[in-house]
């Protein structure tokens, strides 16, 4: 399983308390700011954001919290400044992480993050010094109630998709990001409702993590990224046995 697979399924395991917190719904209003301010205010004709609302609306967020932050895209005289940062450096063990965030202080977040990588034996890098180990590809995830594998398999590779693997409770459907707004569009005209769309950043080459006191040092540096009010997406390319994965949670 692939680091960022493997952080992942942390992630996912998590996910109810991350919304319970309101660090969830934080950062889907935020995407949903953001895409409606570069690319117009209405999802029909605006793929990023109507994406960013059906994946907010899969995870909860209300009506009222989306229509608000539509709203605040939309009034140019108020609301965030924000803009979209990435971050990069090496965490313990010499695991990879790229950071994705969406900040209105580029000053405050570089030296938060930089506190985490540094209170948890990492090191924050320039720009570029991991980026280039993470490749950007597009994520369709399609439930699997009432889905026939095979029909939906042969709409995906038919309409561009890459790959077609089989989740725990999904099908997941891989695209490159130029045919990421193709392939969604052409299996939600071919009757598909789409759990979740977006863009995503894989590693093909993975650090294994053995020692139990580098795996939690790494999964705190990670957590405690991905609990940045700032952040949007982590990426980290390493591997933890499941046995050692289970002994640590």
């Amino acid at each position: 399983m692939s680091g960022h697979s493997k952080w992942s399924t942390i992630k996912h395991k998590k996910a109810k308390v991350d919304a319970q917190k309101g660090v969830t719904f934080a950062k889907f209003s935020r995407e949903i700011t953001i895409a409606a301010k570069l690319g117009g205010t209405a999802p029909e004709s605006n793929f990023r954001l109507r994406t960013a609302i059906d994946n907010a609306k899969a995870a909860g967020l209300p009506n009222d919290n989306i229509k608000r932050a539509i709203e605040k895209a939309s009034n140019a005289s108020g609301g965030d400044n924000y803009e979209e940062v990435s971050y990069e450096g090496y965490g313990p063990g010499g695991v990879a992480v790229f950071i994705q965030t969406m900040t209105d202080n580029r000053n405050r977040t570089a030296g938060d993050i930089r506190s985490y990588f540094n209170k948890n034996n990492g090191n924050l890098g320039e720009t570029g010094c991991v980026g280039w180990m993470f490749k950007e590809e597009g994520n369709i995830f399609v439930d699997k109630t009432g889905i026939d594998h095979d029909k939906l398999f042969e709409s995906a590779i038919n309409a561009g998709a890459d790959d077609f693997l089989d989740e725990d409770d999904a099908y997941k459907i891989v695209t490159s990001t130029e045919d990421l707004q193709k392939v969604a569009e052409d299996l939600e005209k071919n009757g598909y409702k789409l759990k979740n769309v977006g863009l995503t950043r894989n590693s093909e080459n993975t650090v294994p993590i053995t020692d139990v006191d580098t795996a939690k040092m790494l999964l705190r540096l990670l957590d405690s990224i991905e609990n940045h009010d700032d952040v949007q997406h982590v990426y980290a390319n390493f591997d933890i046995d499941d046995d050692l994965l289970e002994k640590i949670s």
